[in-house]
């Protein structure tokens, strides 16, 4: 009986663990949109004369940044 408890709570151990990890994943994959979109707005103002070329540039970094950290998997969306 007590073998049966330990497999089973390592399998909700596991099961808690990928969650959290599916969970991590979609929280990166919505940051990564949400500083995309900011970039597209961030270079549309520049090109409209209501940006500077230093926002367009800070928002390309803040994409990097999170491209290196994350992975680019939310660039192809």
């Amino acid at each position: 009986m007590a073998g049966f408890l330990d497999r089973a709570k390592e399998q909700a151990q596991r099961g808690l663990e990928q969650g959290k990890q599916k969970l991590d994943d979609v929280q990166a994959q919505r940051a990564g949109g949400d500083l995309l979109k900011k970039l597209g707005s961030a270079y549309y103002e520049q090109q409209h004369g209501k940006g500077t070329p230093e926002e367009t540039q800070r928002a390309m970094e803040a994409v990097e940044s999170h491209a290196s950290t994350h992975g680019d998997g939310f660039l192809r969306g």
